[in-house]
């Protein structure tokens, strides 16, 4: 929400606008210090640059079209795995087996990530979901999901 706050200020202002925590913290209801936290990683993970001073704050470090969902969740730690298994040499998700429903929710989570790594943060400020299936049941490929 905090990145899509920062590129939608970039389409209404101008990219090279910083945009203060608090702000994002205003619009978004997220507390400031927990978007500290995250601003660190995504700064790290260099899609966010600090800007300091009185206009001082954060903007997109490329252009929202290069900005990946999946980098997004993995640069804050976000995993987009389904079971309690952390990966193929984990021994099981209950003691040393692994639960019934394994294979239905990691292959749930390859589909999530999959999906996330196709989706841009333009594609986020402008409500377009690639691939998303509409009403009439047709797949729309980079359009309005509304349409």
């Amino acid at each position: 929400m905090a990145m899509a706050d920062i590129a939608n200020s970039a389409v209404e202002h101008g990219a090279e606008r910083a945009v203060p925590l608090s702000e994002i913290a205003d619009r978004q209801h997220l507390p400031i210090a927990y978007l500290e936290q995250l601003f660190a990683k995504l700064r790290d993970a260099e899609l966010v640059q600090s800007v300091r001073g009185r206009s001082g704050g954060y903007r997109l470090a490329r252009d929202s079209g290069a900005i990946v969902i999946v980098d997004i969740l993995e640069a804050v730690e976000e995993p987009t795995r389904m079971t309690r298994c952390m990966g193929s040499e984990d021994p099981g998700c209950v003691g040393d087996k692994r639960c019934l429903t394994h294979g239905l929710w990691s292959a749930l989570g390859r589909h999530i990530h999959g999906f996330l790594a196709g989706v841009t943060l333009a594609d986020v400020v402008a409500d377009r979901m690639p691939g998303f299936v509409g009403m009439s049941g047709k797949v729309s490929v980079g359009v309005d999901a509304h349409d």
